[in-house]
């Protein structure tokens, strides 16, 4: 599933009258990164979106799907999910991980909860940090969590909450494929 993450980034910034170079100064990312965001060469990590929807004050949710509803509940059939892939680039490789958003439909939720799977360790570690919370809970494989200048081994059934604003980074296990609840808020 499609959803054209680049175009409503470039909606949201063609709307505002700002520059690549503006949106590039105010988020701390490059002014090609976000072109290539923009231009979906680059699908972005759930901490680039989250702090690109922060600056346009948006909710994370309006890039997975246009029709959020005003509701008490939502429920999000297995086959519902919305898959995110990570990608590099269309022609390079993978991160390594994909995620899937488990509420996508409710408006005004305080929470972004994703279905993260980590198939592979990542070549580069790069840490990354956002407002917020996060809670993470290992639901199958075994995992490594670094936090700022530590490093926590996450088995099957381990959780962890932190403030985002802490450099991370989840990398599976050698050899491990690691499945992980996340919950992320604003």
């Amino acid at each position: 599933m499609d959803y054209n993450i680049g175009e409503k980034i470039k909606k949201l910034r063609k709307a505002r009258k700002l520059t690549l170079q503006q949106v590039a100064s105010e988020t701390g990312f490059s002014p090609a990164l976000i072109s290539q965001i923009e231009n979906n060469n680059v699908s972005p990590p759930i901490a680039t979106l989250s702090k690109i929807a922060r600056f346009f004050d948006v909710k994370m949710g309006l890039f997975f799907d246009e029709e959020e509803v005003e509701s008490k509940f939502e429920v999000v059939r297995r086959g519902e999910r919305r898959v995110v892939s990570r990608v590099i680039s269309k022609a390079g490789t993978g991160h390594g991980y994909t995620y899937e958003a488990l509420s996508f439909r409710k408006r005004n939720k305080k929470m972004e909860p994703f279905m993260l799977t980590v198939k592979e360790r990542a070549a580069e570690e790069n840490l990354y940090s956002h407002e917020g919370e996060e809670f993470l809970l290992i639901l199958k494989g075994q995992a490594e969590l670094i936090l700022d200048e530590q490093r926590i081994e996450l088995n099957e059934g381990d959780a962890v909450y932190f403030d985002s604003d802490v450099r991370h980074r989840l990398l599976a296990a050698e050899g491990s494929e690691v499945e992980v609840l996340a919950v992320v808020t604003r």
